[in-house]
């Protein structure tokens, strides 16, 4: 085991299973870098090295540089995970999804259902998403809701290198469609991670912390800023569990659900817009199932439903910090109980 990076982890990840499969290749954007320009071949990477490396040791012709199409590459992956090839498929920012939503949620997330369960589409989208980089409203939005919303698709936010490369290798395995976010503030962030191959079950929240007196769910790099939250508030006596759902679709809500019984209160914090996000989902479904063991009302943490600011002072304020979430948690410790308004 050895310290890495989010960035060094999902490329390890990519390496081992290309090695492991000769059927994985990989797709995208300027992912090799060098093809037909002066200079160093292999120069690229991506928009921010993530495959670096990868062409040397695979070739062209699985490491694949695609036109800026992304409609053209992304249903050539579907396709290609159709006729027995396990694609992963850079789309360079989710933020370009209008480009090629189509061929998403109308072709590779039904395939499954249209042939009667006799199709299998094993093909992996990965996107860089979230606020922080100075990218500005067209490059930094939070859209894991709307792939969320989508049957047939399974998504996964992972927090942490070590997440990241475990989450990654289940998701090429894996015979459905799995459209997989990266945080691209995260990609420096360091941990330690295995060096070997290991995969991290779909649908099983992890507890980053336990605790007694509120329940903390985050998605991405919010699971980081409300751990630095939950150490804050331990030492104003105040005990909360965070959780880490790990993928939102399928989602852990048994765990969330058992995890808010025993503590009567739940925060949600989620770098989507306000307006059906994952917050909102799991509030409605929290207060369905589990409203007899609320304490006090559900708090969401959460940006204003406006684009994503450039400027930085504005763009800091934008997104959610460990203060905004402990200062949701200080609100519902402080709300009456029901018991005591009773």
């Amino acid at each position: 085991m050895s310290k890495k990076s989010f960035r060094q982890a999902i490329n390890e990840a990519l390496a081992q299973e290309m090695e492991r499969d000769p059927r994985v290749v990989i797709m995208g954007e300027d992912i090799a870098g060098g093809l037909g320009a002066p200079g160093e071949d292999d120069a690229w990477g991506g928009v921010l090295g993530v495959t670096k490396g990868l062409m040397g040791k695979f070739g062209r012709e699985r490491v694949l540089d695609t036109p800026i199409t992304e409609s053209g590459f992304i249903g050539a992956a579907a396709g290609a995970a159709l006729r027995g090839l396990r694609p992963v498929a850079e789309l360079m920012f989710v933020d370009f999804m209008g480009v090629c939503f189509d061929q998403i949620f109308n072709q590779a997330a039904k395939f499954r259902y249209m042939f009667g369960g006799k199709a299998t589409t094993p093909l992996v989208i990965r996107t860089m998403f979230g606020a922080g980089f100075r990218a500005a409203s067209q490059h930094s939005q939070c859209l894991y809701p709307i792939f969320t919303h989508i049957p047939g698709l399974k998504v996964v936010i992972p927090s942490s290198p070590y997440e990241a490369k475990g989450l990654l290798i289940q998701a090429i395995r894996d015979d459905d469609p799995v459209v997989f976010f990266e945080h691209k503030v995260m990609y420096d962030v360091e941990e330690e991670v295995p060096d070997e191959p290991y995969a991290i079950p779909f649908g099983e929240a992890r507890f980053v912390r336990e605790g007694d007196d509120v329940t903390i769910v985050a998605f991405g790099r919010m699971v980081s800023l409300a751990s630095q939250a939950a150490e804050a508030l331990a030492k104003e006596g105040v005990s909360c569990s965070v959780i880490d759902p790990r993928t939102t679709s399928p989602l852990d809500l048994p765990t969330i659900l058992e995890s808010v019984r025993e503590t009567g209160r739940l925060v949600l914090v989620d770098e989507a817009s306000p307006r059906c996000n994952l917050a909102t989902d799991i509030s409605a479904q929290v207060a369905e199932q589990a409203f007899d063991a609320l304490k006090a009302p559900i708090r969401m943490v959460s940006p204003p439903h406006t684009p994503v600011p450039f400027a930085p002072a504005l763009e800091d304020e934008f997104v959610p910090n460990a203060e905004k979430i402990a200062a949701a948690v200080r609100s519902t410790m402080r709300a009456p109980s029901k018991q005591a308004a009773e």
